[in-house]
């Protein structure tokens, strides 16, 4: 049986489900979405995501025309009619339908839609082996120009920093931010550990709020793991005794190298293994 989206409250057969040339989310990247897990038919961290939705689309001034129970709703009927027990969600909100030309006014409703499908961001081995990275040249878009913290629909530096990655035959690529400092990966956060103590950039440093992020630290709070949130350097980077990336469809991997230097001992480390472990569990069992 072939997969089911939904879009504006009706459900297409996925080869059937197609929005407009004239939808500004394709025309100018105009809207924002989520990426969201499913563990066990229970979707991870809903209110999490919704917030953030809804947070991105009021600071671009887009009226979502759903409420946050009608969108959890057409979320848990995909995911039912799909016969989904594990699976990830992309929840979409466009502009909508306009005319040719950036006035987002020329768009009378915006449209919403959601796929459930499965997802995998690495191979299994670099999850247990751990992957290399680079640093890449684009960076990370300036806030006052997009805030990173709206999940927006235009990921055009990201996907230039990614393809930096592909040219380098790595996975991956680090972002820094317009002073330089470390900022994200191009879909996903960024942790190192340093002397037994996990450190991150900060919201300030131009990084989205990962819902999965947040997972982390408060896990580290429950394992007795010292985390702080500080503005970090590549030099930082290259120290570390320990490397991963957090996200929702990579949930945790591992990094052990970056820009050809070895970190740590060139493997998964302890603090990385335990919250590896311990992300697992809480996402699986509850």
């Amino acid at each position: 049986m072939p997969l089911k989206v939904w879009i504006d409250g009706k459900f297409y057969d996925k080869a059937d489900a197609k929005i407009s040339v004239y939808d500004h989310g394709l025309l100018y990247g105009d809207g924002v979405f989520e990426g969201i897990r499913v563990y066990s038919g229970r979707i991870f961290k809903v209110e999490e995501h919704l917030t953030r939705l809804f947070d991105s689309a009021k600071t671009i001034r887009l009226a979502i025309p759903y409420s946050r129970e009608e969108l959890r709703a057409a979320m848990t009927e995909t995911i039912k009619l799909n016969n989904f027990a594990d699976c990830y969600i992309r929840l979409v909100v466009t502009r909508g339908v306009g005319y040719l030309g950036l006035n987002p006014a020329k768009c009378p409703r915006p449209s919403a839609f959601v796929i459930t499908d499965t997802i995998e961001m690495y191979p299994r081995e670099m999850y247990d082996n751990g992957m290399a990275v680079i640093t890449a040249s684009v960076i990370r878009n300036h806030p006052n120009a997009i805030s990173p913290r709206v999940k927006s629909l235009n990921y055009l530096n990201n996907i230039l920093a990614r393809l930096e990655a592909a040219d380098a035959g790595v996975s991956e690529a680090i972002m820094l931010n317009h002073e330089g400092n470390v900022a994200e990966c191009s879909a996903d956060n960024i942790f190192i550990a340093r002397h037994g103590t996990v450190l991150t950039p900060t919201i300030t440093d131009g990084i989205l709020e990962g819902i999965t992020r947040d997972v982390i630290i408060d896990l580290c709070t429950r394992l007795n793991i010292p985390c702080v949130e500080k503005t970090l350097q590549r030099h930082d980077l290259y120290i570390a005794d320990e490397c991963f990336l957090t996200g929702s469809a990579a949930e945790v991997a591992p990094i052990t190298k970056i820009d050809g230097r070895i970190i740590g001992p060139g493997t998964p480390g302890p603090i990385t293994k335990k919250l590896q472990e311990a992300f697992h569990r809480y996402t699986r069992e509850g």
